[in-house]
């Protein structure tokens, strides 16, 4: 991944005729690269002592984050603030959903045995105390991948109970013991992102993928926990600028409260190359605060709503620190 002094990513609306990914000539490309793009879309490069640190320490140990494979906006704000969000499962999914800029593989190499002890050490090196997991999709595997995510929490809580954890998990194809799996390492958050409204969910998603299968993994997590006695926040999050309309992002906001989900982020989707889907609207900063004031009125507890707000972002993790270091004082 190139680091971000300037991302092809960020483009303004590009011409529909390149909807399905049809190759462009070279002028053509030339011309969408170059185009003006939305001031509030403009990142810093990335610097700081700790943006090194993290960078350096991720070489060395061979670890992935979600933060360069998918080309994230904030790895500048966040790596430099000494937040990351690791992923899991190494670099290459099984799934080629089309706004995605990770890469993909019918059979991507074997997990790492040693993936969870190196995350542990390398947090404890960090110092964090709000750790993120994600990871690719591993439909190769049985369980997806969810026995990995929970050893790598267990280890977490070992080596501080009072770190609070979140994982951006698969929908594990809607297996619910998978979901079990995860949700008994006692984690913090559970969170799986349905990313797009219902009519868009084949356009944009992997065909394996699915909006209710999406909302029935979040459901299952909470009534897991709930009857474990185990308090549990879900989250999930959802990108504009695919074509959704007003009332088709209502419709979400509704089934995500109905499904139990308690945080919601709002981002723009920002295409990765130009052979993933066009952006068919740039929203702007005022749309972002009233969609997002939209979207608190359906009971959500927290939602992050703005150009260059993702699933990790940090907003979203400090306001739930602040919620669940509150309840752990109560008790």
């Amino acid at each position: 991944m190139a680091i971000f002094k300037e991302l092809p990513v960020l483009m303004p609306d590009q011409a529909r005729d390149d909807d399905e990914a049809r190759p462009l000539s070279p002028a053509r490309a030339r011309e969408i690269m170059q185009s003006k793009k939305p001031e509030w879309l403009k990142i810093r490069p990335p610097s700081g002592e700790n943006y090194t640190q993290i960078k350096g320490m991720l070489r060395e140990k061979k670890l992935h984050t979600v933060c360069e494979e998918a080309h994230c906006p904030n790895v500048a704000e966040c790596w430099s603030t000494g937040t990351a969000t690791f992923m899991l499962g190494g670099d290459t999914c099984t799934r080629a959903c089309r706004f995605c800029a990770i890469k993909t593989a019918r059979r991507p190499p074997p997990l790492d045995p040693n993936e969870p002890a190196e995350i542990s050490a390398s947090v404890a090196t960090l110092g964090l105390h709000y750790v993120v997991l994600t990871s690719v999709d591993r439909d190769d595997m049985k369980d997806g991948g969810a026995a990995h995510f929970a050893e790598t929490i267990s280890r977490l809580k070992i080596l501080d109970s009072k770190l609070i954890v979140e994982a951006l998990v698969p929908d594990f194809q809607g297996d619910v013991d998978a979901v079990r799996t995860v949700v008994d390492s006692k984690l913090d958050v559970y969170a799986h992102n349905i990313e797009t409204v219902r009519r868009l969910q084949y356009r944009v998603r992997d065909p394996r993928a699915g909006y209710l299968q999406s909302l029935s993994t979040l459901r299952a997590a909470k009534e897991i926990a709930i009857d474990n006695g185990h308090k549990l926040f879900t989250k999930s999050a959802v990108m504009l600028g695919l074509g959704e309309t007003e009332q088709e992002l209502d419709e979400a906001f509704q089934d995500l409260r109905s499904f139990g989900v308690d945080v919601l982020t709002i981002g723009q989707y920002l295409r990765p190359t130009l052979n993933h889907l066009p952006v068919e609207k740039f929203y702007t900063p005022e749309e972002f605060e009233r969609i997002g004031k939209r979207a608190e009125s359906f009971g959500f507890i927290y939602v992050a709503s703005g150009p260059l707000v993702r699933s990790s972002y940090r907003a979203g993790e400090f306001f739930l620190k602040g919620v669940i270091e509150s309840e752990r004082n109560l008790k």
